[in-house]
């Protein structure tokens, strides 16, 4: 994270330690002054659907994190910015995986069929607001062998992902079909996120101006 210029812009904080989310932002100019991840139990509801499971974990995550932040007088009066991405067959939630036998079942189950990718994007704003958004991409796998699972799992690149595969490495080759957004099924939905800071009047490409 650098830190330049943040002396002429609104704080920005993104309540996540993934440094996939980081690079996002970072991809189209967005520095974040500190990274203040929020520890919450990210267990699904009683019969929670997979968006509202992504849309409540967002604003979960904005909310503690913006509580720590304001904690920090450094980080007074900062935009707070979290995102929550799942993975879904149907209504069927699946985890972000930490065991090679969750990867496996993951990946087995996406074999050959559609699944969907539902991201929750929320912005907790200097003056305590939380606006949010939820972005939702449809993908479909190629019919994997036991080959193809096997040396994917040997990876390691399915640890920690939700529905155990990383769409911007090596799982990239399994993707047939995506309808909607790439970034959003990487951890962070550009557009949305952009639209987000800019309507609460974060100057999302004053950074932009010094890249000559």
């Amino acid at each position: 994270m650098s830190t330049e210029g943040k002396a002429w812009r609104p704080k920005l904080v993104l309540a996540s330690a993934s440094p996939r989310r980081l690079a996002l932002m970072q991809q189209v100019g967005l520095d974040p002054d500190a990274l203040v991840p929020a520890d919450l139990d990210e267990t699904p509801g009683r019969n929670e659907l997979p968006r509202t499971l992504a849309a409540r974990l967002a604003r979960e995550k904005a909310e503690a994190a913006a509580a720590l932040a304001g904690a920090n007088p450094e980080l007074a009066g900062a935009f707070v910015l979290a995102a929550d991405t799942v993975v879904a067959v149907g209504r069927r939630i699946l985890p972000k995986c930490e065991l090679t036998e969750e990867a496996g079942a993951c990946l087995r189950l996406l074999s050959g069929r559609a699944h969907r990718v539902y991201t929750g994007v929320s912005l907790v704003t200097p003056k305590g607001a939380v606006r949010s958004k939820l972005v939702e991409s449809r993908l479909r796998f190629k019919r994997l062998s036991g080959g193809e699972i096997e040396a994917y799992l040997a990876s390691g690149e399915w640890r920690g992902k939700a529905g155990g595969y990383a769409i911007q490495g090596l799982a990239g080759a399994f993707v047939v079909k995506l309808i909607g957004s790439y970034p959003n099924v990487v951890g962070l939905p550009l557009y949305e996120t952009m639209s987000l800071l800019s309507g609460e009047g974060y100057p999302v490409n004053l950074l932009w101006l010094n890249r000559a």
